[in-house]
């Protein structure tokens, strides 16, 4: 069943790659964001069937990653240099949330 369940994943990854990169014919930035979008679906799925808690901390703290990575290609696309700003108050939040469900999940208090 195991084996049933990676082929799959992999023909839809390899339809999804084959769609993006060759098909359409859009900038490549929005060939990235979409590359993104499906990378926080999977993300999505840990954080909410991750197995330990541990593993959803970490899906967290990916996300974050991903969603600063999505305002950086955006910044650059638009031309805009706030979204840059933006991207960069939220890696600083996204690396005290990190820290702040770390200490939790130790078992301390967060004013240790």
């Amino acid at each position: 069943m195991r084996i049933i369940r990676w082929l799959v994943g992999l023909i839809l990854i390899a339809a999804f790659c084959y769609f993006n990169f060759w098909m359409y014919e859009g900038p490549i930035h929005f060939k990235l964001v979409n590359v993104i979008l499906v990378s926080s679906l999977f993300v999505l799925f840990r954080v909410i069937f991750g197995p330990s808690p541990a593993d959803r901390i970490v899906a967290v703290d990916i996300l974050g990653v991903l969603i600063v990575g999505m305002l950086a290609i955006l910044g650059l696309f638009y031309d805009q240099g706030f979204l840059m700003d933006i991207g960069l108050i939220w890696a600083l939040l996204s690396f005290i949330a990190s820290l702040a469900f770390a200490k939790i999940l130790e078992g301390r208090s967060l004013d240790d």
